[in-house]
């Protein structure tokens, strides 16, 4: 077995947590010798740059016509593949379901995985809503977590009305502000989504991505910075007296077996590939897998009534080049009265000559569904997956709590449609199989004490040990309505203090 040279830190993970992890370490000290794995290689040219930049015109076209479904599970720079694959070299980098890596899955079919160099990074939407009430863990610290969740806006770049309002967008928001703008606070009404972009005068907009977090992902200038692409992390190695030592490494090209030393461990892998690792290397608390957590996901699109709001097919507005969307616009979640996300994201349609046709609202709304620990991963200890660790069965299911809250939902999404145009809820509204939003949480949850009910402390630090941590949505311990990506950002920037400390 070959051995690397060691490392300061390893980061198990190029995805935005990782790289959130690998610049807040850099930028406290910068000749600290990060190493951070990834069994997935590069989609394009340059690892961990968003498909919505790359300068390639057919992965370009074919990420934003899947964006354009407003469903997550279809934001994907290659085909999210569902049927298992016959060996893991056979996958191209992109997006495939937890079922083509041999998971028995069925419970949560739409969950997916990203295959590739900046994980789901490369791929998301880049909303990037902020949490509250029940949605936070503050841990009894409401000065420290603003503070942290300040920084994770900073460094995702985090614009607050990044696409629209239009002139069609306000029409829009005005609507939900008869409906919501009383619910909650001034802050929490309806408005354009923040995103993480950055504004350009003209022209699509990029979108942050583990390359412009931590550039040394994409570019390599950086001499103390080692990235290891299409490399599997197959287990942690121990050191005893609480400690990790380091991973042993496959190389998925060839199979080549490796090992590396490191000081400290920070796993970033994901809601899924995080607890399995820690399964495959015998760190195995009860809390491990329990709580999966993914928010219901109801979706639904109506033309606008033109009529109605006295508009001509000439008011329409037009996305800018390199958008789809004319608005991205947010109903924040307010409590028991207003306990749903909407993500509405509009657009105009066109004919091939460009010719104005229509235009639609499109309505998601997420439904929090409860925290449980009967809904979990449970990880085989012989038989693996395609990659050859533990085989995951993932048990879920809805509450009767959930399912009438749901219920509710779909009457919402019906009643605020109905405000735009004429709808049809059979037709024009579904709620999405688990798994569709790719918004997976609580897998890997922190907590306050070492009670069994989670994994880590509240900075990630896995419990029993001085030199292990865990950060992203896995980490997450309450029911989310939100996208979950600003949110856990804030176990990464927990984790990077910790550990810096």
């Amino acid at each position: 077995m070959t051995h690397h040279p060691r490392t300061d830190v390893l980061v198990v993970g190029s995805g935005i947590m990782g790289s959130l992890v690998a610049r807040l370490l850099r930028d406290g000290d910068p000749g600290l010798r990060i190493t951070m794995v990834d069994g997935g290689t590069a989609i394009g040219g340059a690892p961990g740059l968003h498909l919505h930049d790359l300068d390639d015109p057919e992965l370009w076209s074919r990420y934003n016509e899947q964006v354009a479904t407003g469903i997550q599970g279809m934001y994907t720079g290659a085909e999210v593949v569902r049927e298992v694959a016959g060996r893991l070299t056979d996958l191209s980098p992109g997006m495939f379901h937890a079922l083509a890596f041999g998971e028995d899955a069925e419970a949560m079919p739409q969950a997916a995985l990203a295959w590739n160099a900046g994980g789901m990074g490369v791929h998301w939407t880049a909303a990037t809503p902020w949490p509250a009430g029940d949605e936070v863990f503050d841990f009894g610290d409401p000065g420290r977590w603003s503070s942290d969740l300040d920084t994770a806006r900073r460094l995702l770049a985090v614009t607050p009305a990044a696409i629209g309002p239009t002139k069609v967008g306000e029409l829009v928001l005005d609507v939900l502000n008869r409906r919501y703008g009383a619910v909650g606070p001034a802050d929490r009404a309806p408005q354009p989504m923040p995103m993480a972009v950055t504004p350009t005068p003209s022209g699509p907009m990029p979108r942050t991505a583990p390359g412009t977090i931590f550039p040394a992902i994409a570019t390599g200038a950086d001499p103390a910075f080692t990235l290891l692409t299409g490399t599997l992390v197959t287990s942690l190695t121990m050191a005893g007296d609480g400690r990790v030592a380091g991973a042993r490494l496959r190389r998925v090209a060839d199979g080549a077996e490796s090992e590396l030393r490191a000081d400290t461990v920070v796993v970033c892998a994901d809601a899924l590939r995080t607890p399995q690792l820690l399964f495959a290397s015998g760190i195995r608390p009860p809390a491990l897998g329990r709580h999966l957590n993914e928010h219901a996901f109801v979706t639904a699109r109506v033309l606008l009534d033109l009529d109605r709001f006295g508009l001509d097919l000439d008011d329409l507005p037009l996305p800018r080049p390199g958008e789809f969307s004319t608005d991205s616009l947010w109903l924040p979640c307010n409590g028991t009265a207003q306990p749903f996300h909407g993500q509405i994201m509009n657009r105009t349609y066109v004919d091939e000559e460009g010719r104005r046709l229509a235009h639609s609202v499109g309505l998601s709304l997420y439904v929090p569904v409860e925290s449980r620990p009967e809904n979990r991963l449970v990880f085989s200890a012989s038989e693996t997956d395609l990659a050859g660790l533990p085989r995951i069965r993932v048990e879920f299911d809805h509450s009767d709590a959930d399912r009438a809250l749901i219920g509710r939902a779909l009457d919402e999404v019906r009643s605020v449609a109905e405000e735009f145009g004429p709808f049809d809820p059979a037709t024009e509204c579904r709620v999405l199989p688990p798994g569709s939003s790719l918004h997976l949480t609580g897998t890997v949850r922190a907590g306050v004490s070492d009670d069994g009910t989670s994994v880590c402390d509240p900075d990630g630090r896995v419990w029993g040990f001085d030199n292990l941590y865990l950060a992203g949505n896995g980490v997450v311990p309450t029911a989310m309505a939100a996208n979950v990506t600003l949110t856990g950002a804030v176990t990464a920037v927990r984790a990077a203090r910790a550990v810096a400390a």
